[in-house]
């Protein structure tokens, strides 16, 4: 388990461009995998673990998949495997909940084994909805999940604050089923945003998703190959512009400001707290200017929370975060985990039922957090060293793999003291 000690130095220099969204290149090289021609994936950094875990599960059924020159070519399956194959998202919530309907979609008979937390994450309500529909599934929450049968689509009714991820795995395997299929959402709907996403993606393979408010209707028809290049990744850089907000300047390249990503609303939320932001035609700038406790509604982007959780430390006032209630069933117990890391590092944040409160300070002492193996534990930890008074340890901070295998690198090269210890 690997320990980090940072420390920002005195020449900081924050410019870097962002890494390409693991949402997207989730989706995308799902829906290549199946498509009826080849398809060629661009992207910008190293792939994150979560990202290839979805390649390795790809390539287990006998996807083939080559990357070269940061290109993905994906050349789709050929035939359904005949026997049952076996599986491990590793710690992948979206590559195990985007897999599952779509395999079954297409008749695949797999056995899954999962890593870390993955395995006490909800399968339910897909777990039911799929066993309703064609698919025969071993029992709920025992790992390894052996699913055998074939989704056959039809009306589904899908509660919407349990995971978006359910929803966008049921509609990318709706074209694969005989007749589609309609979704309904139930209110409250949370994370809509990633659905867009998934409609988004769809859409660029030539799959209309037609959409009356809640509902959701796919017909069946193959999906063809692509060829472009995934967007950057608005959660990834939400960390380095909220180093802007603490304390400077932060410019970050390779966002699209148009961008389906919910988390494209940290533009929003760093204004509100005070700070500066500059939009410009291929950069996004944010400034440090006087920072004032608010009121934040996560419910449409809970992956922000731990670094907004930071900023907030650094905000005159308090800050009450809610309607995060799902953080709690995320890498780690995402409530729990941010107010631990915060009150750790010298700050002053309490647990409520859905989110947390937090009483900012001009400074933090620093000190060691513990990182939960939770990548964005990792991240929003360092983030803090912009302006703590002594250097921040970070426990088990390898976990930042699972999104961002080049954050501690880029850190170095934007004026931070990062050492291994």
């Amino acid at each position: 388990m690997m320990k980090i000690k940072i420390k920002k130095t005195n020449q900081l220099n924050i410019k870097t461009t962002i890494i390409s969204s693991k949402s997207e290149l989730h989706r995308l090289l799902i829906l290549s995998a199946f498509a009826k021609t080849e398809s060629q994936i661009g992207f910008n950094g190293k792939l994150s673990e979560d990202v290839l875990a979805t390649i390795n599960c790809l390539e287990a059924i006998g996807v083939k998949i080559e990357i070269k020159n940061n290109i993905i070519f994906v050349f789709p399956l050929k035939e359904i495997p005949k026997k049952t194959v076996e599986i491990c998202p590793n710690e992948s919530g979206s590559t195990l909940r985007f897999l599952i309907p779509v395999f079954s979609s297409l008749g695949i008979n797999y056995k899954i084994t999962v890593n870390g937390r993955l395995g006490e994450r909800p399968l339910s309500p897909m777990y039911e909805i799929l066993s309703e529909k064609g698919v025969f599934l071993s029992e709920n929450g025992k790992y390894p999940l052996t699913v055998n049968g074939q989704f056959v689509g039809g009306d589904i009714k899908i509660k919407g604050n349990v995971s978006s991820q359910f929803i966008t795995g049921i509609l990318m395997a709706l074209p694969f089923t005989k007749n589609g299929g309609s979704v309904l959402i139930e209110e409250p709907f949370e994370s809509k945003g990633y659905v867009d996403i998934t409609i988004d993606v769809m859409k660029k393979f030539g799959i209309e998703v037609i959409k009356n408010e809640n509902l959701y209707t796919v017909l069946p028809k193959p999906y063809n190959g692509i060829n472009l290049t995934a967007g950057g990744d608005w959660s990834n850089a939400s960390f380095f512009l909220a180093m802007g907000a603490i304390n400077g300047e932060s410019t970050v390249f390779g966002l699209d400001i148009n961008s389906l990503q919910g988390d494209k609303e940290i533009l929003n939320i760093l204004e509100r707290f005070g700070a500066v932001v500059v939009k410009e035609e291929n950069s996004i700038t944010v400034k440090h200017n006087q920072l004032n406790g608010i009121k934040i509604d996560a419910k449409d982007f809970p992956d922000l929370v731990p670094v907004l959780g930071i900023v907030a430390s650094f905000s005159k006032g308090t800050t009450r975060i809610y309607n995060a209630s799902r953080l709690r069933i995320k890498e780690s117990d995402r409530i729990k985990s941010v107010v631990d890391m915060i009150n750790s590092l010298g700050g002053d944040a309490k647990e409520t039922d859905d989110g947390m409160l937090i009483t900012g300070k001009d400074k933090l002492f620093g000190g060691v957090v513990n990182s939960y193996n939770d990548h964005r534990i990792v991240m929003a930890s360092a983030v803090s060293s912009i302006l703590t008074e002594n250097e921040v340890v970070i426990s088990n901070a390898n976990a930042v793999n699972k999104s961002y295998p080049e954050f501690f690198e880029i850190l170095k090269e934007c004026g931070f003291c990062v050492e291994e210890v």
